[in-house]
């Protein structure tokens, strides 16, 4: 059976079973709506958790940075594995204790203000919507490659599946389409990865293949990557850093920080009957999310040493790397190459003329030996340029694996942009139907009428997110990580802060979410060159690009948290302590039911 016709039968089956479950597990009530009726066994939602925190950007680029990034791209894995273990100790037993739909509406009664809930949803809007812009735009990468339409179409076809699961099944059709989703994303991410780690080293488990030697050779198979990448000028694999050790540093934390105070991933644990069933379904999120983030750093490292191999023949046979004969000839390109070229995301650009393509050398990390056989050999300038995104979703073509392989990661990396952003079409809708119609406008609506206006909001938000799919903007495109960011600064501190500070109050929690959003969004819209500007000159945030202490934007959402503790803690100082009551249901949350105070004279 041929390439093309494979893919559409895998994706064709995934989709299916999704709309299926989606017709079988329609909600019925606003419990089942919002929190799929807090019935949800811990195993399942865990998988359902690891679906929906194992997004695009999990799937599709996690390992894709990795293997441009080398060792810095570890932040990654750090970042997004530390962060969720954090949610789960510190966060999801005691919401779940609290017993509440939405973060917002935690907010809303632990600070005992409306206002406050405003302004969570302001910020749970923000992050929820510039995070969803990465996955819609997932989606159209998946359905540009795999299923030969543009990426436009690949959106409008992504929105439609997302309604009919999300929209009639709300929470409760999410929660069990995003158990398949799970089942499929990770055979479709560990199957190639095992393909690919017995080819190279013999070793069936990748974890264990990237520290093995390769198959016929005494050299592992990291220090042939690095000697390879070296060889070629560019940075060692194994040392590169991403920028700076501060900004590595500030980038893991607000990964961490802003992934604990994601909301679509925080709803997950009000959908099990107790705490008991929370911290559980925790437990086996992790393990169900540790098998993918445990075989990214294999899946990166195999897939950059085959691209090399592709594109020069000496890095198998051996030889001069420099010589002429050595790079791949432009009119003997494999078709996965002639595939991806299609999509705009693999380019090259026969620079001296000589029919190859030279891929070698990069101008940033060249040492001068490199750089003079590669000049030598008539080298103009680098002439491929690889988007990471397709590293993931290209491994197997590269590889060379069966075309069922094939399907199955592109019905893979479909199921891991959907089942996030259902999440966090979920997380937008609750936030406006129940924190703000509900909770706010109309607090006398029947549950009939909150039903509905949940599932138009739900219909309104997919159409948003749609749309800036489609147009993404300047300062978020392809930036998931700024929806760390923006969660880290907003969100994360107040949350902490209602559970661990019995002592503050309202006025500090609303200054402190402020504070933190502004900063951080004023900070990526300086660097970004929308601010500060004079007729054409761009005069930048106090000295352009990167102006504190080497910070990216991606990384400042840290810093913006920081700001959000000590605003908040300045504003409680100067202002009324919460009601007795207030304080007294604080201590009663973190205090498990049936235990005893234990005081001096015990």
């Amino acid at each position: 059976m041929e390439l093309q016709t494979t893919i559409y039968i895998m994706v064709a089956l995934s989709f299916s079973v999704y709309i299926g479950i989606a017709i079988w597990a329609r909600a019925g009530s606003t419990s089942e709506f919002y929190s799929a009726g807090g019935a949800v066994h811990p195993v399942l939602n865990g998988m359902a958790t690891g679906a929906d925190w194992m997004s695009a950007a999990s799937f599709i680029s996690m390992a894709g940075l990795i293997s441009n990034m080398g060792y810095g791209g570890g932040l990654f894995l750090m970042g997004w594995t530390g962060g969720y273990v954090l949610l789960a100790m510190l966060l999801a037993p005691y919401l779940r204790k609290f017993g509440k739909f939405t973060v917002p509406q935690f907010i809303g009664d632990r600070f005992y203000s409306k206002s406050a809930a405003v302004v969570a949803v302001v910020c749970l809007l923000t992050a929820s919507l510039t995070y969803i812009i990465g996955q819609m735009t997932g989606v159209g990468v998946a359905f540009s490659r795999f299923l030969g339409v543009t990426s436009e179409t690949g959106i409008y076809v992504g929105m439609g599946i997302v309604f009919l699961y999300a929209v009639f099944g709300g929470m409760k059709g999410i929660t069990y389409t995003q158990v398949a989703q799970y089942v499929v994303l990770i055979l479709a991410y560990t199957v190639p990865a095992i393909f690919i780690s017995l080819q190279l080293t013999g070793v069936a488990i990748p974890q264990l293949g990237l520290g093995s030697t390769m198959a016929g050779s005494d050299m592992s198979l990291l220090m042939k990557l690095d000697s390879v990448v070296t060889d070629l000028g560019f940075g060692q694999y194994t040392t590169t850093t991403a920028g700076s050790t501060l900004n590595m540093f500030v980038y893991t934390l607000s990964l961490m920080i802003g992934t604990a105070g994601l909301p679509h991933v925080i709803m997950r644990f009000f959908t099990v009957p107790t705490v008991k069933d929370a911290r559980s379904s925790a437990g086996w999120a992790l393990v169900f999310i540790a098998i993918l983030y445990t075989t990214a750093p294999a899946v990166a490292a195999m897939a950059k040493l085959n691209l090399h191999a592709t594109i020069n023949s000496a890095v198998n046979a051996g030889g001069d790397l420099y010589a002429p004969e050595a790079s791949l000839k432009i009119d003997e390109q494999p078709g996965w190459m002639q595939r991806w070229e299609k999509t705009g995301l693999l380019k090259f650009e026969d620079k001296n003329g000589d029919g190859r393509i030279q891929y070698y050398n990069d101008k940033a990390n060249a040492n001068p030996e490199s750089k003079a056989k590669a000049e030598a050999a008539g080298w103009k300038g680098n002439e491929l340029t690889v988007n990471p995104d397709i590293i993931v979703l290209a491994n197997p073509e590269i590889a060379l694996l069966p075309n069922w392989v094939i399907g199955l990661v592109a019905a893979g990396g479909l199921a891991a942009a959907l089942s996030t952003a259902a999440g966090l079409l979920m997380a937008i809708s609750s936030a406006v139907s129940h924190d703000l119609i509900k909770g706010i406008f109309a607090p006398s609506i029947s549950e009939k009428g909150e039903l509905m206006a949940g599932k138009v909001s739900m219909a309104v938000a997919i159409v948003v997110a749609g749309y800036l799919g489609l147009n993404p903007p300047g300062f978020a495109a392809g930036t998931v990580a700024l929806a760390f960011g923006i969660a880290a600064s907003s969100l994360f501190p107040a949350i902490m802060m209602g559970i661990f500070s019995k002592k503050m109050n309202k006025e500090g929690a609303m200054a402190g979410m402020l504070s933190g959003l502004f900063i951080t969004l004023f900070y990526v819209f300086a660097h970004k060159g929308l601010f500060f500007v004079k007729g054409t000159e761009y005069l930048g945030l106090i000295g352009g690009p990167n102006p504190f202490f080497g910070i990216t934007p991606e990384a400042f959402g840290a810093i913006g948290a920081l700001v959000n503790f000590l605003v908040a803690f300045l504003v409680d100082k100067v202002t009324p302590e919460p009601p007795e009551h207030i304080q007294h249901m604080v201590e009663a949350v973190r205090i498990p039911r049936g235990s005893k105070v234990v005081d001096g004279a015990h």
